[in-house]
């Protein structure tokens, strides 16, 4: 590792070690969406040494969006540009990749070359039952986060290991834009992030078949149990498949 990187590194390398930082600068990590979620996560993973984020979003930037999409300033740029942008300013070390692309069944093969693991940074569930799929097509894991309001949920799908996420959600809930508070794309962007570094690292214990709920109201944070469902469409034959080769 160079001394520059040693530098920059050194509050966390004590905790991860120069392996684990070295994990961190050989992974790749696609962020799906440069929104709220998007921002904070690919800020940390930047700012931790991920050696390749590539950033997906086929938006432009509204005035709107800058109560908690802390990636962009200026309204009107594309996302993915602002992002990336952003991004190597905040870490000029790592490789960023700000990808103008809608995410779609056609798409996420090629936008998942070269990666390690997802975050899904996105704003609906059709776009999260794609990254579901193909996470679990790719044999990736896949960090879970959304927001509304005051509160937000975070899970990890492990494939063949944890439930998926539609197993969680079955069925989309209906689709809305809910009002949003900045800071709350800020803890769950951040835990996001966490999860991303301690899958990537090996270290510690991540979200897995664990649904963890943020209330913002009362800063209180629960925890609820998950299962796979055996019968799910979308990981219920590769759930079988591997029971069977185990």
């Amino acid at each position: 590792m160079l001394t520059e990187e040693t530098r920059r590194y050194a509050r966390q390398i004590p905790l991860l070690g120069i392996e684990g930082q070295e994990r961190l600068k050989g992974s790749g990590v696609l962020v799906a969406g440069a929104g709220g979620l998007g921002s904070a996560s690919s800020c940390y993973l930047a700012a931790a040494g991920v050696g390749h984020i590539r950033i997906a979003d086929s938006d432009a930037v509204e005035i709107s969006n800058l109560n908690r999409q802390i990636l962009h300033r200026i309204p009107g740029i594309r996302k993915a540009i602002s992002a990336e942008e952003a991004l190597h300013s905040l870490n000029p070390t790592i490789e960023v990749e700000g990808v103008d692309i809608c995410i779609s069944e056609s798409s996420i093969d090629d936008l998942l070359n070269g990666i390690d693991i997802i975050v899904d940074a996105s704003d609906s569930f059709e776009l999260r039952y794609i990254l579901n799929s193909a996470a679990l097509e790719h044999s990736l894991p896949l960090i879970h986060g959304a927001v509304s309001g005051f509160d937000g949920q975070v899970t990890t799908v492990i494939p063949g290991r944890t439930a998926c996420l539609r197993c969680i959600f079955p069925r989309p809930p209906p689709r809305d834009s809910p009002p949003v508070i900045g800071a709350t794309c800020g803890i769950i962007g951040s835990i996001q992030a966490m999860e991303v570094i301690k899958i990537l690292t090996g270290l510690g214990e991540p979200l897995a078949n664990r649904l963890l709920i943020w209330d913002g109201r009362c800063a209180q944070m629960d925890e609820i149990s998950i299962e796979r469902n055996e019968r799910c469409p979308d990981c219920g034959s590769r759930n079988a498949s591997d029971d069977t080769r185990a």
